[in-house]
């Protein structure tokens, strides 16, 4: 009788899934077109590419802000810790406009660094003064250089209103970002 039981069960599921999935594609919204995958689940209502951006501007910031406190313990240049200190302040306050998004959209932001983020930061906290200093600015250069362009491309074809509105309002501190890097980069290779 139990496995009667369980077997009708998954008739009746199987029968729900197929009347689901018949509905779905009656509608529409099955699609298997895969700019339409990852339209629910983890990735809220954003299409896969617009959760990529989300997913890596997300960790791209908390990196800037870990990295960031950590030039300002280790740097010996004044020009570097206070950079890392704008790097805190500027990347917080985005990182904290994007959990509205997040939010707003039902999305989980990610808890960790990637294992490249990961890697850069271990790099970083073995160095300490102007071998610190140069690493730090050379690495800001290259994360803000990336940056820029990621957020320039995101400000055109994201297509979540909220997270492309997030983006463009984003890109100009990191464009100053990427000036400020550029001039400190320079100015402790001239110390040399």
């Amino acid at each position: 009788m139990k496995a009667l039981t369980t077997m009708g069960i998954f008739g009746i599921a199987g029968s729900l899934m197929l009347f689901g999935t018949a509905a779905l594609a009656q509608t529409g919204q099955g699609s298997t077109d895969p700019s339409q995958l990852g339209n629910a689940g983890s990735h809220g209502q954003l299409s896969q590419s617009d959760y990529r951006f989300f997913e890596k501007a997300a960790r791209g910031g908390m990196e800037e802000v870990e990295l960031g406190q950590l030039a300002q313990q280790k740097a010996a240049n004044q020009t570097v810790r206070d950079f890392g200190q704008r790097m805190v302040q500027d990347h917080g306050k985005a990182n904290d406009e994007l959990k509205q998004v997040a939010a707003q959209e039902g999305l989980a932001l990610p808890t960790r660094m990637s294992r490249s983020e990961n890697s850069t930061m271990q790099r970083l906290q073995g160095l300490n003064g102007a071998s610190f200093d140069q690493a730090y600015a050379k690495d800001m250069v290259k994360d803000h250089t990336k940056d820029v362009s990621d957020f320039q491309k995101a400000a055109q074809t994201i297509q979540n209103s909220a997270l492309r509105d997030w983006a463009q309002k984003t890109l100009p501190v990191l464009q100053e970002h990427l000036r400020l890097a550029k001039s400190m980069e320079a100015s402790l290779q001239n110390q040399k």
